[in-house]
This record gives structure tokens, C-alpha cells and sequence, in this order.
């Protein structure tokens, strides 16, 4: 009878530590994946084998060790959320599941985004691969933003970074405020009258630059809500800060295009069956990504790097590729910037 009983006991208990073990397994999965992919310099890059990074996936043991075999590679990147999503997601696992290497990458995580921030204040895309454009300073896509939210968290122990090392948090802080005062020197001028901003710009001379062949010197009418919404998330902000928010808020709502959005519509004779076409529709209200820095013109650039002043007039791969039009500014307008004026005035 008791070794029966002993039998039984062995297979539940069996059974138990199995279901815990895939429990675990399905839990710790992504974060796992996070650790395997962490350049030996603290950042990570966006891409295994030329495709996105798939953290839910079940790596083999040759891919992993394919991973591994890149460790070193200068492939790291703030673009894309690269670096700043897994700090964020590890930060939360280890809150979680208090595993110690978690708390560790996190850590080199955010030593890696200090690492890379350039003495005057901006980040490059890529760090420490700077080839060409990659060297720029680079709002395009929330980057840079990205990367200083994080670090602002650390100070203001925000998105489970109360964690971190306490000694990280002053570098920090200087890190934040040396890229607030390059987000403001940045900031386009034309005619004397501060405007918004351009998607990059070249890290020596701060002036607007070009990134890829259709990425051409402009202001943003994408990236420039993203700058806007951090400098807003300064506690007490100086009158400089608002005199950048103020003008960029009233830039944005003078190139604002009213009566137009962007259609899918079918057309039998394009590649796909679709295209993307500029209709008009009185109760819409849209904005370019780019804006000639000169005239306010939005444009549009095929990647022979030739201006266009029509979504038509570029070929269809770039047209219904990128985001040339967009609703970005539209809460920053009718509600954040109003609460955001109403709390700390103009």
C-alpha cells in the first residue's frame, strides 16, 4: 500500500514540476529571446538574418548559436524601438520573475543608450556602426525620442526603472537635459520664427540632412508630434521649452491640411489590385510627413531622390510604401496641448 501510495505521489509530483516547467517556459520566452540577442555592448539590433526579430519564437539550438556567433556585431540601433523596447520589457520581467540577468541587461541597456548619446546631445541611429546616415542625429520614427523617455524614466522611476542602479540615475538626468538642449537648437527657423523639425540632421553642423534617397531635408509633420510630446513631459518646463512647443503646436496648425485624406482604392491595372490616392472629404484633416523647410509645400520623393509636389507623380512602390500623409498631430491639437498650456502657461 505505501509503495503505491509513494508511486502515485512520484507521477503528481512528476506532472507538477512539468506543467510549472512549461508554465515558466511560456512565460520567460520572450524576455529569454531579449537576453540571446543583447550585443556584448548593452544595445540590440532590429533585424536576424534580414527579417524583424521575432521574440516569440522558439529558437533552435543551431540558431541560437547562430545568434551567439554575433554577439559583437556593431549592428545595435535605437531605430524601430530597438534597445529601448527590450529595456522596457525586461524592466517588467524582472519585476516579475526577480531573475538577476534580466536586471543585468537592463542595466547594460541603458549604459549602451548613454554610450552612444553624442556630447551634444543627440543620438545616432545606429551606434557604434555609423556608416553614412546612420551617424545622424535622428528624430525619424521617434528614435531619439524613444531613447530619452527611457532615460527619463530612470529618473523619474517610471516604467518599473525604479529598479536600476541608483548611481545611473544622475547620468541620466544630464543625458535628458543635454538632449533637450539639442532638441532646441534644432529646432528649424525660417525667417527668424521657430517652426518644428526635420526627421534627421547632420550630428556636427545641426542642420536638417538627407537619410535615405527619399528622406529628404524638410519639416515633419510626423516626427515633429513625437519632440512636442516629450518636451510637454517636462515637470516645470523653462520658458524655452514652451516657446518650442508653443511655435511648433502653431506651425503644425497652420500646414494642416483640411478636406483631403488618403484612399485606398482599387485600380485593376496597378501591381497589387490597389493604389493609394490623395480624394477629397470635407470632414477630414491631415498632415504631410514632409514640408519644404523654404515654403511649407509638402512633398514626396521616389527613390531617385527627385522632389515631387503630388502623391500621384511618384512611382507606386514609394507611393504605397510610406507614410506620406497622416493624422499624427490631431490629439497633440484638439486636447494635449491645450491641458498641457492650461497646467504650466504660455
Amino acid at each position: 500500500m505505501m509503495s503505491i501510495n509513494l508511486s502515485v505521489m512520484k507521477n503528481v509530483l512528476f506532472v507538477a514540476i512539468c506543467f510549472l516547467g512549461v508554465q515558466l517556459k511560456a512565460q520567460d520566452l520572450k524576455a529569454d529571446n531579449m537576453l540571446l540577442f543583447q550585443r556584448s555592448y548593452g544595445g540590440w539590433p532590429k533585424h536576424f538574418n534580414e527579417k524583424t526579430i521575432n521574440y516569440d519564437n522558439e529558437f533552435s539550438a543551431d540558431v541560437k548559436a547562430q545568434i551567439a556567433a554575433q554577439n559583437n556585431d556593431e549592428d545595435a540601433t535605437i531605430d524601430n524601438q530597438a534597445t529601448t523596447k527590450e529595456i522596457k520589457y525586461l524592466a517588467t520581467a524582472y519585476k516579475q520573475f526577480h531573475n538577476p540577468k534580466y536586471l543585468a541587461a537592463v542595466e547594460s541597456g541603458i549604459r549602451y543608450l548613454l554610450k552612444a548619446q553624442y556630447d551634444n546631445g543627440g543620438w545616432p541611429q545606429y551606434y557604434p556602426d555609423k556608416k553614412i546616415y546612420r551617424a545622424e542625429i535622428t528624430f525619424n520614427d521617434n528614435a531619439m525620442i524613444n531613447a530619452m523617455r527611457v532615460l527619463q524614466a530612470v529618473v523619474l522611476k517610471k516604467l518599473d526603472l525604479d529598479i536600476v542602479d541608483p548611481t545611473l540615475v544622475q547620468p541620466c538626468a544630464l543625458a535628458v537635459a543635454k538632449g533637450v538642449d539639442c532638441i532646441l537648437k534644432t529646432q528649424i527657423k525660417v525667417d527668424g520664427k521657430l517652426t518644428a523639425w526635420c526627421q534627421q540632421y547632420n550630428e556636427v553642423t545641426f542642420q536638417p540632412a538627407k537619410a535615405r534617397a527619399y528622406e529628404l531635408p524638410s519639416i515633419s509633420g510626423a516626427e515633429t508630434v513625437g519632440i512636442v510630446e516629450f518636451l510637454m513631459s517636462i515637470p516645470s518646463p523653462k520658458q524655452e521649452i514652451k516657446d518650442a512647443v508653443n511655435a511648433a503646436c502653431a506651425w503644425l496648425d497652420k500646414v494642416k491640411i483640411v478636406g483631403y485624406k488618403v484612399e485606398k482604392v482599387v485600380d485593376p491595372t496597378s501591381p497589387k489590385g490597389k493604389d493609394k490616392k490623395l480624394v477629397q472629404d470635407a470632414s477630414s484633416t491631415i498632415w504631410a510627413r514632409y514640408y519644404e523647410i523654404e515654403t511649407n509645400k509638402p512633398f514626396f520623393c521616389d527613390r531617385d531622390g527627385i522632389k515631387k509636389y503630388s502623391l500621384a507623380e511618384i512611382g507606386y512602390e514609394r507611393r504605397n510604401g510610406y507614410a506620406w500623409y497622416g493624422t499624427w498631430p490631431h490629439l497633440l491639437l484638439d486636447k494635449r496641448y491645450a491641458d498641457w498650456v492650461r497646467k504650466n502657461g504660455k
